[in-house]
């Protein structure tokens, strides 16, 4: 079994998406913060000397966006390609979800992006029912709701 270790900022920012697959894959993972002050002190130990980075066993992955596919993969929730025809029937269909039946990262990743859009302007997603849908089914998943009442409340 894999030990996990994310680094990132005391925030959400880009490091939600992991975290957010994580916590669909009820996997654990070492949440390791910086605060915006002691983050120079760590900046040439990181590769690329930016964050998120994931330590898999020892080995350092960079890239936000890489490291959602990485995990995505890790623990099944990258079904996207055998399901990318069918993504445009999402609603007329019944599915609650982008790409089938069953949560995907995908569906974590519109989550994460609508959260920050709400938390700029909460009324939103008022005139997209559907969307509004989708981000219910979403925190209805019993490890997701689990995460999201424990993750700290942060500005990003």
């Amino acid at each position: 079994m894999s030990t996990y270790k994310l680094y990132y900022f005391n925030g959400r920012g880009r490091a939600e998406i992991a975290r957010l697959i994580f916590a669909a894959a009820g996997e654990k993972v070492e949440d390791i913060r910086y605060e915006g002050s002691k983050w120079p002190s760590y900046k040439s130990k990181i590769p690329l000397g930016q964050m998120p980075v994931l330590e898999v066993d020892g080995v350092k992955l960079p890239q936000s966006m890489a490291i959602a596919r990485f995990l995505a993969k890790q623990f099944d929730l990258a079904e996207l390609p055998k399901h990318l025809e069918t993504s445009g029937n999402l609603y007329s269909n019944g599915d609650s979800f982008f790409v089938g039946k069953q949560l995907t990262w995908t569906d974590l990743e519109v989550y994460d992006m609508l959260d920050i859009i709400i938390g700029i302007n909460g009324d939103i997603l008022q005139a997209y029912p559907w969307l509004q849908h989708h981000r219910q089914e979403v925190e209805k998943q019993p490890k997701i709701a689990v995460y999201l009442k424990s993750r700290p409340a942060t500005f990003f």
